[in-house]
C-alpha cells in the first residue's frame, strides 16, 4: 500500500471526476489520500470526500500561508472550533507555514497565523505539515523557538538543501514530504536526498500541482504518487517495494494511522 501524504482532490480541479480520480488512486495502490486544508472556503469540500471515502481520505485543518489575508483572524477562529470540537476527525493541522514567493504583504500575519496553529497541534498532540517556500529561515526562527518533544510533522514538498534538510531532522520529530520535483530533470533533490536516510521520507503528489514526469503540465492526481516512489528506488538504489514499505511506515508513524 502507499499512502498519498499530502493532495488537494477536494478543489474545483476535480468536479468532473473527483470519484473516478480517487478510485483510480486506489486501484493502483495508493489506498490512503491525506488532505490538507486551504481555507475556510474548502472545509466543506473537503470533509464531503472524506465522507464519500472515509476509508480513503483523511482531512487535516488548517490556513495555508497563501491565504493569510486581512481576515486570517477570522478564518482561524472558524478553524480552530471546528479543531478542538472533534480534533479525531483530522489527522494533522495543515496545510500551514510560509510562503514568500508570490507575496510578501502579509509577512508578519503569516508568522503570527503559523505559531498559532503550532501550537494547537501541540496542544491536540496532532503533527503538523508545513508550507515553506522562499521562508526556510522565517519557519525555522519560529520552530527554534516552540519546537520541543510533542511537536512532529512533515516538511511537504521538501526541496532544500542538505543543509535544510539536517537542520530539519535535528528537530527530531520531522520527516521530508517528497513529491513530483524530484522527477524534474533539473532538480538536484535527488541529489539531496543521497544522504538523507530513506527513514525520513514520505511520498506526496500536492494534487493537482506539481505533477511528476511523465505529466509536467498536466493535472496532478493521487495514483501519480508511484512515479515519485520509482524514481526514489533509483535514488536509494532499492526496489519499488521498499520504497512502498519504508515511506508507508514512515507516513503511518508521523500521522498515527
Amino acid at each position: 500500500m502507499f499512502i498519498d501524504t499530502h493532495t488537494h482532490l477536494y478543489v474545483d480541479a476535480f468536479d468532473e471526476d473527483r470519484t473516478e480520480v480517487v478510485q483510480r488512486a486506489i486501484d493502483s495502490g495508493v489506498e490512503l489520500m491525506l488532505l490538507p486544508n486551504i481555507d475556510v472556503d474548502t472545509i466543506d469540500a473537503m470533509h464531503s470526500l472524506v465522507d464519500q471515502f472515509p476509508e480513503n481520505c483523511k482531512a487535516m485543518m488548517g490556513l495555508h500561508p497563501g491565504n493569510v489575508k486581512e481576515d486570517w483572524e477570522n478564518q482561524l477562529q472558524k478553524m480552530k472550533e471546528l479543531l478542538f470540537a472533534d480534533h479525531k476527525r483530522y489527522i494533522a493541522v495543515g496545510e500551514i507555514g510560509m510562503d514568500l514567493y508570490w507575496d510578501k504583504t502579509f509577512i508578519e500575519e503569516q508568522k503570527k497565523a503559523f505559531a498559532i496553529q503550532v501550537e494547537w497541534a501541540k496542544e491536540l498532540k496532532l503533527p503538523i505539515v508545513i508550507h515553506a517556500r522562499d521562508a526556510f529561515q522565517e519557519i525555522y526562527d519560529i520552530l527554534d523557538v516552540l519546537n520541543d518533544d510533542s511537536l512532529t510533522g512533515i516538511f511537504h514538498c521538501f526541496t532544500g538543501t542538505k543543509e535544510d534538510a539536517d537542520k530539519i531532522l535535528n528537530y527530531g520529530g520531522f520527516k521530508l514530504g517528497i513529491g513530483g520535483v524530484l522527477t524534474y530533470k533539473n532538480s538536484k533533490l535527488g541529489e539531496v536526498l543521497e544522504q538523507v536516510p530513506l527513514k525520513n521520507i514520505i511520498l506526496e503528489t500536492d494534487s493537482p500541482y506539481l505533477p511528476p514526469v511523465p505529466y509536467r503540465g498536466k493535472r496532478n492526481e493521487s495514483s501519480y504518487v508511484l512515479h515519485v516512489a520509482e524514481k526514489l528506488a533509483d535514488v536509494y538504489g532499492e526496489k519499488l517495494t521498499v520504497i512502498e514499505q519504508v515511506t508507508t511506515s514512515n507516513a503511518k508513524a508521523i500521522f498515527n494511522i
